[in-house]
């Protein structure tokens, strides 16, 4: 497959796939995340053994890109539902794929771009990446992201990062277990390839069967989670704090929210 909005290349089992709209700090778009998903599909079809992922340009990924907030507010309630079935399925199919993943971040990955630079089954950073969970600030909830986010850390941290919205770095994402470990920037590179190399050494078809172990854990959970998460979504889009947030962060003044 042809692909507009990432770059997808495959040398010696591995399978790289790189954000490709750097002019846009490579902000998501309907199209790249539908992108996104076809391509771990094929991957998870394919002989390669190592699925990495990187950001063209400054940034990994700054989050939803502004073309697609401009329009969010006329959609029907059968788009947002479609956009939000969308999104699950992109970070489902990250997490369930049978294939180790690795993100290598060299930038900020914010909003969706944290969910999608953490959930992999490995995130190296460099110290001067950010990270954040910023959805509140517009008025919206970061309902599917916060799902995973949960399982992986815990609730209690989870609130403080999904509840402030707060920008946080390389090295408290590393405390907190959303990144492996925070690299300096000349030896990303370096140590993402000693890294699949140590992977690839490893038993395919037992690597595989360990993520399929761990995805049946917490399947029923996650199933729940998951069903809530995509509810809470649809809801949120048709709040007044949601319109206004989306048009503040347009026309780039301070909200007025609602009282909630």
């Amino acid at each position: 497959m042809s692909y507009v909005t990432i770059l997808v290349t495959d040398v010696d089992g591995v399978r790289m796939i790189t954000l490709n709209r750097p002019e846009r700090r490579n902000a998501m778009t309907p199209e790249m995340q539908q992108e996104l998903i076809q391509a771990m599909e094929e991957a998870a079809a394919s002989d390669c053994s190592v699925v990495v992922f990187a950001g063209a340009g400054e940034a990994f990924c700054a989050g939803l890109d502004l073309s697609a907030l401009q329009g969010m507010n006329d959609k029907s309630a059968a788009e947002h539902t479609a956009d939000a079935e969308r999104i699950a399925r992109l970070f489902r199919t990250l997490y369930e794929l049978p294939k180790p993943t690795i993100a290598a971040v060299h930038g900020a990955a914010i909003a969706g771009g944290t969910g999608l630079a953490t959930m992999c089954d490995f995130t190296l950073a460099v110290p001067g990446a950010k990270f954040g969970y910023t959805e509140v600030k517009i008025g919206f909830v970061p309902a599917v992201v916060s799902a995973f986010l949960v399982l992986q850390i815990g609730e209690k941290p989870a609130r403080d990062l999904l509840l402030t919205g707060r920008i946080f770095t390389s090295e408290e994402a590393a405390r907190l277990g959303l990144v492996n470990e925070v690299v300096d920037a000349e030896k990303l590179t370096a140590r993402t390839l000693e890294l699949v190399g140590m992977l690839r050494a490893n038993s395919l078809e037992a690597m595989a069967a360990t993520k399929r172990l761990l995805r049946a854990q917490n399947k029923a959970w996650l199933d729940a989670a998951i069903a809530e998460a995509l509810a809470a979504n649809a809801e949120a889009r048709g709040t007044h704090d949601f319109r206004e947030g989306v048009a503040a962060f347009l026309e780039k003044r301070k909200p007025v929210w609602g009282k909630g």
